[in-house]
């Protein structure tokens, strides 16, 4: 049986409407009991938030089923160092996650500055990080995207406000989230799947894509989003399969690559 991770922005919804397909593929991973979990790297939600947020939109995702950055980013401090101590920028997402692996969120000497998404970056807490960058807080950061989406156009994301921190301070932040397989790889840990039998399904070449390569796991681009297939083309590396879009996978769940898509 195949293990499916999949990213929710470009895949299964787009600007808060659902992509048509997405809500059966769901389904029938679920009356399948097939192992899934949606994949963001957006770090200002908790699953809890992101479940009522996708339920508004027709699709049913449990909880457990989310995986976000924020989430990777925990599981990644833990492993380094238990119960530690950072100073957050960021939303309830991330503070959360923090908090729930026993960390004590501290602007006075923390072990780390954890840079997560917010829409309202401050700039004194960017001063502070700076400064407590440069006193040798280890410097994280949820996910490198640059931009982010809103109705008004393109909004300053977590890489933009890292790279900000980065220049001013000559440190480069270690960042959790995709296209870095430690996303891809503690979501297989969180679904206790291995990456023989799991495929990642994206709208991107450089992120969900890259990941799944190089976590080795079997990938699927998908043309609802961002990427088209001559975009696609301009890439050194390739997914194991494009489709149009999720809807292409309904009926086929249990046989993601087989010969049906040229039929």
């Amino acid at each position: 049986m195949w293990h499916y991770l999949m990213d929710m922005d470009g895949v299964l919804v787009h600007e808060e409407h659902l992509i048509p397909g997405a809500d059966e593929l769901v389904a029938e991973l679920r009356a399948s009991e097939t192992p899934f979990l949606v994949l963001t790297n957006n770090s200002i939600y908790t699953p809890r938030d992101l479940r009522a947020r996708l339920q508004r939109t027709g699709l049913d995702i449990p909880e457990t089923s989310i995986w976000t950055s924020a989430l990777a980013t925990a599981k990644f401090l833990d492993s380094q160092r238990p119960n530690g101590s950072a100073f957050v920028i960021g939303e309830a997402g991330l503070t959360t996650a923090l908090h729930e692996i026993g960390y004590v969120l501290t602007d006075r000497d923390p072990d780390y500055v954890v840079l997560g998404e917010t829409r309202t970056y401050s700039f004194t807490a960017i001063t502070k990080a700076i400064r407590l960058v440069e006193e040798g807080a280890k410097f994280i950061a949820t996910n490198p995207d640059a931009t982010g989406p809103s109705r008004e156009g393109s909004l300053p994301a977590t890489g933009a406000v890292a790279a900000l921190i980065e220049r001013a301070t000559g440190r480069e932040p270690y960042y959790v989230g995709k296209p870095n397989p430690l996303m891809m790889r503690s979501a297989l840990r969180a679904l206790g799947s291995h990456s023989e039998n799991a495929l990642m399904i994206g709208d991107r070449m450089d992120t969900d894509v890259r990941s799944g390569l190089e976590a080795g796991l079997s990938t699927i681009l998908v043309l609802s989003g961002v990427f088209t297939a001559e975009s696609a083309e301009m890439y050194p590396y390739r997914p194991t399969r494009v489709l149009k879009s999720i809807a292409e996978l309904v009926g086929h769940s249990q046989d993601p690559f087989g010969d049906w898509a040229a039929a």
